[in-house]
């Protein structure tokens, strides 16, 4: 014979918009980030395309200013390898970080494109953007789709560039940056790169804040001692 089944193991009416709501408020978030994902990443391919369209009309007035071309270059290795990065797990999102996030990758819109003084020849500047472009290439390949615009955990990371300094990327935009400067040089020009490396010297702060929380990374700072410029920072 057949017992009947209990009430309390029977699915009740009442209960169903609980749990529909339930269902519902989790994945609520997840629509969420995934939308702001889904708008900074056409916000961020719609300022480098802008970008990219002024710096190359210039470039195509004047084909022997390479350094403005490779400062497209540059943008693009920057930004638009972003647009394709794993989302992280988790991110950063206090005023301060977005700042300095924000200021320390989009600083390329505030600056002059029109020909300043040059401080140095512009092969020069070029050769040191050319070995900044493949050094933030190399310390991306070593990270492969984990890395972003924002202070983010996406996972430790010690293998290639990132077994010499911690933070290889901003030795790369670091040597970029300067041969542009160098060859463009001039007051805002000036200003904005100032202001660009004191923003990512923060960033790299906040980063190592947020990573910090990870027993791997604080494994990985023991073993590896400077952040960027080793001997130095």
């Amino acid at each position: 014979m057949t017992l009947p089944t209990p009430l309390r193991d029977m699915p009740s009416e009442a209960n169903a918009p609980a749990a529909c709501a339930s269902a519902e408020d989790q994945s609520s978030p997840s629509s969420r980030r995934a939308l702001v994902e889904i708008a900074a990443r056409v916000g961020a391919a719609s300022m480098l395309s802008l970008f990219a369209y002024g710096a190359i009309r210039q470039w195509l007035a004047a084909p022997q200013r390479i350094t403005l071309l490779l400062l497209v270059v540059s943008a693009f290795v920057t930004i638009g390898l972003s647009l394709f990065s794993r989302i992280p797990a988790k991110r950063d999102w206090r005023p301060l970080a977005f700042i300095c996030s924000m200021g320390g990758t989009y600083y390329f819109l505030a600056v002059r494109l029109s020909p300043g003084s040059q401080l140095v020849p512009e092969d020069v500047g070029a050769v040191l953007q050319l070995l900044g472009i493949f050094w933030q290439l190399f310390a991306k390949a070593s990270l492969r789709r984990s890395f972003g615009i924002l202070p983010a955990n996406r996972g430790v990371v010690s293998r290639g560039a990132y077994r010499f300094v911690r933070h290889p990327m901003y030795l790369g935009y670091f040597m970029t940056d300067m041969g542009f400067l160098l060859v463009n040089f001039g007051l805002q020009n000036l200003l904005v790169y100032s202001c660009q490396f004191a923003l990512q010297v923060v960033r790299i702060v906040r980063e190592e804040q947020l990573l910090s929380h990870d027993d791997g990374y604080r494994s990985y700072k023991t073993r590896v001692r400077f952040r960027v410029i080793p001997g130095l920072f």
